[in-house]
């Protein structure tokens, strides 16, 4: 449902800052209530990531890696940043083969989502895979370390705070919630 009279106004943008990995703006917004005022707004590369699912059902492909910016570790999916020209269903294979060795046997889009929608533009793609196909080792060697992990485990994991990823958090909410035994 749209309402129009709802809708912040946008009367202008002007970036801050700028690099391959980070943009940061301030737009000129109107609020419905009319009040005027400049708003940040940050763009980050859009990444694809995928829900790897083995040939059994029962387990999913995460690495446990630490992440240097909030200074944890946590349980990740695999995926990463999509490369001009690419489409994110080739983003998400390539960077299935790179980081883990592994190659689906099915490949389907799961949905996008915008992890912070107040003032960050970053599309995340995600995708689920089933089956895999061992057809290499890893050449991405800074991942963390990969591991086959049981999908009964993943509330546990949640709830222990160890999946702090918003793609992985998004990704693996979704499966559990609607599994599809179709593929």
């Amino acid at each position: 449902m749209t309402d129009e009279a709802s809708k912040w106004i946008v009367h202008g943008e002007r970036t801050v800052y700028e690099s391959d990995w980070v943009r940061v703006g301030l737009a000129d917004i109107s609020q419905p209530s009319g009040q005027r005022f400049e708003h940040h707004t940050v763009w980050f590369p859009a990444p694809a990531m995928t829900v790897l699912i083995d040939d059994s059902g029962q387990n999913v492909l995460m690495a446990w890696r630490h992440r240097f910016a909030p200074d944890i570790w946590n349980w990740e999916l695999p995926g990463g940043i999509i490369d001009a020209g690419e489409e994110p269903r080739e983003t998400a294979l390539r960077e299935l083969i790179e980081e883990t060795g592994y190659r689906p046997r099915s490949l389907e889009p799961i949905l996008v989502f915008e992890p912070a929608v107040g003032m960050l533009r970053n599309p995340n793609h995600l995708f689920l895979g089933r089956g895999a196909e061992r057809v290499g080792d890893a050449t991405e060697v800074n991942e963390g370390k990969f591991e086959w992990v049981p999908l009964a485990k993943v509330p546990e994991l949640i709830q222990g705070g160890q999946i702090k990823n918003s793609g992985t958090l998004v990704g693996l909410l979704h499966y559990l919630a609607f599994p599809r035994d179709d593929a």
